[in-house]
């Protein structure tokens, strides 16, 4: 399940912020508030996915890359809500990632820059609160020991996630 999940967000990563040539590149289905949908077809099928950035990061750091929040779709894997991040710095080995929606906390797994939940049932819990949400945190620990906290808008998130459902007929 790891090993799938950090995949699936090396590849959303190389999509998103490359500029190398692909079958096809990500089109955007819409900016929703906070929030970007696109969807795109690899080999295994249709993917869709919506990500949105911090409003706000924080932290001690004198180098970060770029952060984003990612929930994916993957029909053609029978892969739905998959929750990745990607923090823009290695983690801490086995330091605590949290995602804070209105007071719910998720605990994520990180292995270098990116993070996920560590099963279905909590990607699913996940995707249903950013939907429902207001705000979300994300805090972490850098590799060097720095404490990062991104704070996310969740505005438009649920009209971002009913169109890449509807992108991938999910």
């Amino acid at each position: 399940m790891k090993s799938v999940k950090l995949l699936c967000t090396a590849l959303l990563i190389l999509a998103t912020t490359s500029t190398a040539s692909y079958a096809e590149s990500p089109a955007l289905l819409g900016n929703f508030g906070a929030w970007k949908a696109y969807s795109y077809k690899e080999s295994t099928g249709q993917v869709c996915f919506m990500s949105a950035t911090p409003t706000k990061a924080e932290g001690k750091y004198s180098k970060r890359g770029n952060i984003y929040a990612m929930i994916t779709h993957r029909p053609g894997e029978k892969s739905k809500d998959v929750f990745s991040y990607i923090t823009g710095y290695t983690y801490k080995p086995n330091g605590d990632i949290t995602v804070t929606i209105d007071g719910e906390k998720f605990a994520l797994a990180g292995q270098g820059e990116n993070a996920w939940t560590t099963s279905d049932a909590l990607d699913q819990k996940l995707a249903s609160a950013v939907q429902k949400g207001s705000s979300m945190v994300v805090e972490g620990v850098s590799a060097r020991g720095t404490k990062t906290k991104d704070t996310y808008s969740l505005k438009g998130s649920g009209d971002a996630y009913s169109a890449i459902s509807k992108a991938c007929g999910m």
